[in-house]
């Protein structure tokens, strides 16, 4: 016997060549539901919704423990059917046709295709994330509901930049500078040294890292500089950290001949699709860092990490020339009316304050090495 729900879909117009939705932005779309012969439906709604997630198992002898944590950030449903009271805590509206009535509950065969607009908050969010064991996350969910039946969604997920990365994080304008030098033992005789000057610590996706590295390879073999960018993703459960690193790409310099001072600026370019560093989220952590290393023949590597903050690049650029400055208070509007202007005039919002360190709240870790510190 052939399904009476042949599809139910929901779909959205998208953003620009990037499709990435920010603070603010409206978000519109339709819900289409497919009919193969009439159907009694309980209720057909739309949900809005933005969460963080983070969950994984570890074995502690004969024993499984599960660590999980979320946070909510925002959720709202647009009712076209019926309405559902106890469906939980989300803002609800029951939305009506265009002559001010509540449409039937029972449809006829065909295809019916009801539109809806949304707007993405104006609070503090971070941008939208996929890591190992965690999330941040920003969808649409469609549902119907019948008597006597089993459920029937679809779901699509939204991407999400936050505009005010910046605003939390200090010394984005810092500039760094590390020196580091190793006497050579074994197969190798002499020393190498260098010294190494980033012009500053937060970079915008596509933006150029100049390096300027001063080498000394006071050693009896050749050497060649080399540069490695990686991610650093911290999640938080239960008190309990779990960390995963990751080499996103590496380069390599010119070789250094034995008994050669030689100063080397490197420009590394910051894909455009990496995705922004996070520190705005209770239970997950999105960290940067450019390590600097020589690599020498028969010995151990000296290195320099430095930590990066990656940024959004602004709307309508591929990249930032020029750091500038965001905000720093934003307003809270309402976003689950299909009718609400692009943008509501409302009181400001408090200052957004950033959640403490989380080196503070989880000090000590000792199960990582020093590789990816």
């Amino acid at each position: 016997m052939p399904s009476t729900v042949t599809s139910l879909k929901v779909t959205y117009e998208e953003k620009g060549d990037s499709n990435t939705f920010r603070n603010g932005d409206s978000i519109c779309g339709n819900v289409t539901l497919q009919l193969s012969k009439d159907c009694k439906v309980q209720y057909l709604y739309v949900k809005f919704k933005g969460k963080a997630e983070v969950l994984w198992t570890e074995r502690h002898g004969q024993t499984t423990v599960t660590y999980h944590s979320k946070d909510k950030y925002f959720s709202v449903r647009n009712y076209f059917l019926g309405s559902n009271d106890t469906a939980g805590a989300d803002d609800q509206t029951l939305l009506k046709n265009h002559d001010g009535e509540t449409s039937s509950n029972v449809l006829s065969a065909g295809i019916h295709v009801y539109p809806f607009r949304f707007q993405f908050p104006m609070q503090e969010m971070p941008s939208s994330f996929k890591g190992s064991v965690g999330k941040v996350v920003y969808l649409l969910e469609a549902k119907l509901s019948r008597s006597m039946r089993i459920s029937t969604t679809d779901t699509i997920k939204i991407p999400f930049v936050t505009q005010a990365a910046s605003n939390n994080v200090p010394g984005l304008m810092t500039p760094q500078h590390e020196s580091k030098d190793k006497k050579m033992k074994l197969f190798n005789s002499g020393t190498v040294a260098m010294d190494v000057s980033l012009e500053k610590t937060g970079f915008f996706q596509g933006e150029g890292i100049k390096v300027l590295a001063i080498i000394q390879n006071n050693s009896s073999r050749e050497i060649k500089p080399k540069y490695c960018i990686y991610s650093k993703h911290s999640f938080f459960a239960r008190g309990k950290r779990r960390l995963h690193t990751k080499d996103l790409f590496k380069e390599v310099g010119q070789p250094i001949a034995p008994s050669t001072n030689q100063t080397v600026t490197r420009i590394i370019t910051i894909p455009h699709d990496v995705e922004p560093s996070i520190y705005n989220c209770t239970i997950l952590k999105a960290e940067y860092r450019l390590r600097v290393y020589l690599d020498v023949k028969y010995a151990s590597d000296p290195e320099i990490k430095f930590p990066i903050v990656i940024l959004p690049a602004p709307q309508g650029s591929a990249m930032a020339p020029t750091m500038s400055a965001t905000p720093a208070g934003f307003e809270y509007g309402a976003f689950g009316d299909q009718n609400l202007p692009l943008w509501n005039t409302v009181p400001p919002s408090q200052p957004f304050d950033p959640p403490p360190s989380f080196d503070e709240l989880y000090p000590t870790f000792t199960d990582f090495g020093d590789k990816y510190q």
